[in-house]
């Protein structure tokens, strides 16, 4: 990746905050450190319940989890968040090779799984990834935009639309801007 790639991915990453859940002092002060460089703010815990508490209060866009912690296991954890929000980003970081671990949390829906040790060039291809996953999930969050409009308008943006040859969604993005500037 070159340095031009670099600065542009932290520009992205920048805009997003993230939370790491480790036990292990050592990694987890490793983990945390390096994505203090890439996102805007960074959250450490060591076990689930707490990180589960603070979750809730903050709700980080990207969370990194250890599959193997005592007391609620990444997984767990994973699961919960996932009730709570069916569409967070959630990337498992772990040393285990458990063929079980990995499948569980397949099916608790995380979106990556990652095998330590972890290298600079693993980190920077999961975060491109994540940037991806962002990019995409933000884009079909706009191509859902609808709104439901009286018969009369709805007439009147069609024929703007037609007469301009662009979509009616066009049409009410622009009148709502002008009505709101």
């Amino acid at each position: 990746m070159s340095n031009l790639d670099l600065i542009q991915l932290t520009e992205q990453t920048k805009k997003l905050t993230a939370m790491v859940v480790e036990d292990e002092k050592v990694t987890n002060e490793l983990l945390s450190s390096t994505f203090k460089n890439f996102f805007s703010g960074v959250e450490s815990f060591f076990e689930g319940a707490s990180a589960l508490s603070a979750y809730e209060k903050n709700m980080p866009d990207v969370v990194f989890v250890d599959v193997i912690m005592s007391g609620m296991d990444g997984i767990e954890l994973s699961r919960k968040i996932r009730e709570l929000n069916p569409n967070q980003i959630i990337i498992v970081i772990s040393a285990s090779n458990d063929i079980e671990k990995i499948s569980e949390s397949i099916e608790v829906g995380v979106n990556s799984f990652i095998q330590k040790p972890i290298d600079t060039k693993k980190i920077i291809e999961l975060l491109s990834n994540v940037v991806s996953m962002i990019a995409k999930k933000k884009k079909i969050e706009t191509k859902t935009f609808s709104i439901s409009l009286p018969l009369d308008l709805y007439e009147i943006v069609n024929d703007n639309a037609k007469a301009e040859s662009i979509s009616k969604n066009a049409v009410i993005i622009r009148a709502l801007r002008s009505f709101y500037e």
